[in-house]
């Protein structure tokens, strides 16, 4: 005899119902417009949320909402590399990138990565389109000059990490006119088509700015943005957040992704989420019912 799992709840119809009427002003305030999506952390390498973050992404699409991926994949970049007999450095939260790990970089983020998640999305039923920021044009970057945060003078050499320049959505927009959803690896060019890695975070950050996105949503394998003492901080204003920079609340891999949340609440993006990755469906939750996860970033 098969048991039904523990956590498969048995809803009624009626219930059903009753769950897609309350989700309705939700499809439609969001409908039509767009929804930048940074996925990373746990929702990528445990299975049973990979399912679940595939069927929220199609769903938001077949509801008229145009949800775009930028991914990660720090974790798979680290065990390519040890199969090399290379160690990752980080400085400030960065990958240091030399001409060898930009390699290794670019095989799997633009291949490997890239396509796990489109052949997951199209699993589920939609039609996803791998991209890097060479397609189209579309990330044109520059060497980072990383300045070191306790001493300005002090700059820090990360290889091949890259500044946006500029971005050309108009790949982006040409492919979710067309009921495609794009996938987005953050791999940008310079001047004489050498590659950059750039942090996903930033790439998700800018381009939401740049396709006037509805909302920017950041998975993290934590349940949003944590005070000293853990507590979730559900609400942080531009000014907040400076006083978490300074005293050191916010440090390491949390640095860009909050500095790129905070840009792209400055620049018009209307609300910007960091949510908790390791909840099933915490993309339907938090775009289609009134329960907040996370944490919401406003510009003031």
């Amino acid at each position: 005899m098969n048991v039904p799992p523990s956590s498969v709840v048995q809803i009624s119809p009626r219930e059903q119902a009753d769950i897609l009427a309350r989700a309705l002003p939700y499809i439609r305030k969001f409908h039509g417009k767009t929804m930048v999506i940074k996925y990373g952390g746990n929702a990528m390498t445990d299975p049973a949320l990979q399912q679940a973050f595939a069927e929220d992404v199609v769903l938001l699409k077949l509801v008229g909402i145009n949800p775009v991926v930028v991914h990660g994949g720090g974790p798979q970049i680290e065990s390519a590399l040890k199969r090399l007999g290379k160690t990752g450095e980080f400085i400030q939260g960065m990958r240091v990138t030399d001409a060898e790990t930009m390699e290794v970089v670019e095989w799997v983020l633009g291949g490997e990565v890239q396509q796990d998640i489109v052949g997951l999305i199209n699993q589920a039923g939609g039609k996803a389109v791998g991209l890097t920021g060479r397609d189209g044009g579309m990330i044109r970057a520059q060497k980072l000059k990383m300045l070191d945060n306790a001493d300005p003078t002090i700059e820090h050499d990360v290889g091949q990490v890259g500044d946006i320049l500029s971005i050309d959505p108009s790949v982006v927009k040409a492919l979710q006119d067309d009921a495609f959803i794009p996938v987005i690896s953050p791999i940008g060019f310079g001047e004489a088509n050498e590659s950059y890695n750039i942090n996903a975070d930033v790439v998700a950050a800018r381009l939401a700015t740049v396709l006037k996105a509805e909302k920017l949503m950041m998975l993290t394998n934590i349940s949003g943005v944590l005070d000293k003492t853990g507590q979730l901080l559900t609400d942080l204003t531009a000014r907040r957040i400076d006083e978490l920079f300074a005293d050191g609340t916010i440090s390491g891999g949390m640095l860009p992704k909050i500095a790129g949340a905070l840009d792209a609440a400055k620049s018009g993006v209307n609300s910007v989420h960091i949510i908790d990755g390791r909840v099933p469906h915490v993309l339907l939750l938090e775009i289609l019912t009134d329960q907040a996860f996370g944490t919401m970033i406003r510009s003031h």
